[in-house]
């Protein structure tokens, strides 16, 4: 073999052991294609197409519409109305603060509005639409769709917001709703969505789970770039529950025409606790809150000496003067330290020590017992029967009438107010002096009661039964627990006693002598009983006593509040009400009127019946019926 042929042989050996090599690695590779091929197409294949799917399609939570709050006629006073918005979706763009800067020339943002977007944006998982803006006009959705290729991650969407449509006249009851805030992310991703709101006062607070509703589901297909092609699939979200109240709106708005600025009016159904009305002057229009309230807003409303914001007829803390007579009536009756007919003799004032304490008329009222006593409001005879039974025997029967206790109402933050007791008074390092029982026993001192709990001493006075005031009849449409007089237990206070105090409160407006005759109601509608109260707001000097001051001329804020507390019919009461009027002067002049006028229109709107007042509720089984109170 010649030397060339050896060369050639040589090269062709290189050439086919490269080529084996090759071929092996080939071989190699392929198997290598071929193993991932099975492996991601057969052993994994179901996952990846799920995954391949989950990028096509994107699912979304939808905000349910907020359940109704209804009145006791079913009106609609909280309801829902469409609101457009824009809405941004962090994921989809890659600079948040551009598409701010762009979207600020087409719609003007305010820089809080822009540091709440970023924050909101901060706070959430990028794939949570955050609200840009609210309530847009026509013009406004225009020109962001017109320029939405310039806008990543912003979309115009429809949604809900809560529309009052009795405004100020209720808002004490109903509340309002705002945007939730951190403390108030429990997990639930319902309260993550845009536009969703929870409940920040009155109904609207203590029913927020029953009025939330639950979340439905949107299903959307996508490009790779996140935009939406189209809607695959909707599951509507399940509307909250309407919750049905025991006010009457028209009565309510009518009520709140006839009083002036610091005055409460709290009306009730003696015989359940249902409040029919409950009134106060000034207020506030909840329909502010749903775009926000602006700086110049609070600010008015703070700084408003009348506080529109508080509702006063369950925050509001009066010293309750004479309507308190009969609580110290009934706990001397139950010490047995007086009987009805013993006569306690009025001068005019009582001598204690060194002190003197006036009687509201100077003459004095003469020999007087219990019933007479309670007619003319005889301060001299509590002064002797408060003396007699002591300070922590009256304040354990006025909590029997729920004075100084927490009342159940469905209004958080109500205040249970102050009945005091010798304890009380020694907590604070003070001794409790007889002087003080003398003074507590007409209703003045360190009471601090609100005009709810009045109304609930009164309608518990009429009936005898434990009743508490509550505002809901029904939820989704089943009745609650306590429509029912039978709900209620009794005081266990001797129907004889009772009787007594309430054929007094009667006199009081009936017969000749009582305080309140000027609120005699309409033959036709029956007989009103009831008892003026007037509370000083700064005490009297015995010089200005001798001279002659009088009420009219002072200041307005240093002038006494005027209280009434009545119910009606006396037979077999249905109504029971209270009244304070700030400053009022006097209860029989300026309280006891205003009760007559709420007294007269309940009848006349209400029209109760042998078998109660009439009101629109959906009948359950008493089974299925809910407590009224969690």
């Amino acid at each position: 073999m010649s030397r060339k042929q050896r060369e050639e042989e040589r090269v062709r050996g290189i050439f086919g052991r490269r080529a084996l090599l090759l071929g092996a690695g080939q071989m190699g590779l392929l198997g290598f294609l071929a193993h991932r091929l099975h492996t991601l197409q057969v052993d994994e294949g179901e996952r990846y197409a799920t995954l391949a799917e989950e990028n096509r399609l994107s699912a979304r939570l939808l905000a349910p519409p907020r359940g109704r709050v209804l009145d006791r006629e079913g009106r609609v006073i909280a309801g829902n109305q469409l609101n457009w918005r824009a809405l941004l979706v962090a994921e989809q763009t890659s600079d948040v603060g551009a598409t701010l800067e762009t979207l600020t020339k087409i719609i003007p943002l305010t820089d809080a509005e822009r540091a709440r977007i970023e924050r909101e944006v901060r706070r959430r998982r990028r794939f949570v639409p955050v609200v840009v803006r609210e309530f847009l006009s026509w013009e406004e959705m225009a020109r962001i769709e017109l320029n939405a290729p310039d806008l990543p991650g912003i979309s115009v969407d429809v949604g809900t917001t809560r529309i009052y449509a009795e405004g100020e006249h209720l808002a004490h009851i109903v509340g309002y709703v705002a945007p939730p805030a951190e403390r108030d992310m429990d997990g639930d991703p319902l309260l993550e969505l845009p536009g969703i709101r929870v409940g920040r006062a009155g109904i609207e607070r203590h029913h927020d789970l029953a009025l939330r509703g639950r979340a439905g589901a949107v299903q959307l297909e996508v490009n790779a770039v996140g935009r939406v092609i189209r809607e695959l699939d909707r599951r509507e979200g399940v509307q909250g529950q309407d919750v049905q109240l025991s006010v009457d709106a028209e009565l309510q708005k009518s009520i709140r025409g006839k009083i002036e600025e610091g005055t409460s009016v709290v009306l009730m159904d003696a015989r359940n606790g249902e409040l029919l009305a409950m009134a106060t002057q000034p207020s506030f229009d909840p329909n502010v809150f749903n775009s926000g309230v602006s700086a110049a807003q609070w600010r008015e409303w703070t700084a408003n000496r009348a506080t529109p914001l508080i509702n006063k007829a369950t925050n509001g803390l009066y010293a309750p003067g004479s309507t308190f007579k009969m609580v110290v009536a009934l706990a001397g009756l139950e010490a047995r330290v007086v009987t009805p007919g013993e006569r306690v003799t009025c001068p005019g004032y009582m001598d204690l020590g060194d002190s003197r304490f006036h009687c509201w008329h100077r003459p004095g009222h003469g020999g007087v017992d219990m019933r007479t006593a309670l007619k003319v409001s005889c301060d001299v005879y509590f002064y002797e029967v408060a003396k007699r039974v002591g300070m922590d025997r009256i304040a354990a029967m006025a909590r029997r009438f729920g004075l100084g206790v927490p009342l159940e109402i469905e209004l958080p933050g109500t205040r249970p107010g102050l009945v005091p007791t010798r304890e009380w008074r020694q907590a604070q390092g003070r001794p409790w002096a007889l002087g003080d029982t003398v003074v507590h026993g007409i209703g003045q001192g360190f009471y601090q009661l609100t005009p709810l709990s009045l109304a609930t001493m009164t309608a518990r006075l009429a009936t005898g039964r434990a009743v508490q005031p509550h505002l809901t009849r029904s939820i989704g449409g089943r009745p609650v627990r306590g429509v029912r007089a039978e709900d209620w237990p009794s005081l266990g206070i001797p129907e004889r006693d009772l009787r007594l105090v309430r054929e007094a409160m009667w006199a009081v407006v009936n017969e000749q002598g009582g305080t309140a005759r000027i609120a005699r109601l309409p033959p036709e509608l029956g007989a009103m009983a009831g008892k003026t109260g007037t509370t000083q707001v700064r005490r009297v000097s015995r010089e200005q006593r001798e001279r002659g001051f009088r009420v009219d001329q002072m200041p307005r804020e240093w002038r006494p509040h005027a209280l009434f507390v009545a119910f009606a019919p006396m037979e077999n009461p249905i109504f029971a009400v209270s009244v304070v009027v700030e400053h009022g002067t006097s209860g029989s002049a300026a309280a006891a009127p205003l009760a007559k006028d709420v007294l007269v229109e309940a009848f006349q709107r209400l029209r109760p019946g042998p078998g109660g007042l009439p009101a629109r509720v959906a009948e359950a089984p008493r089974s299925a019926i809910p407590p009224v109170r969690p």
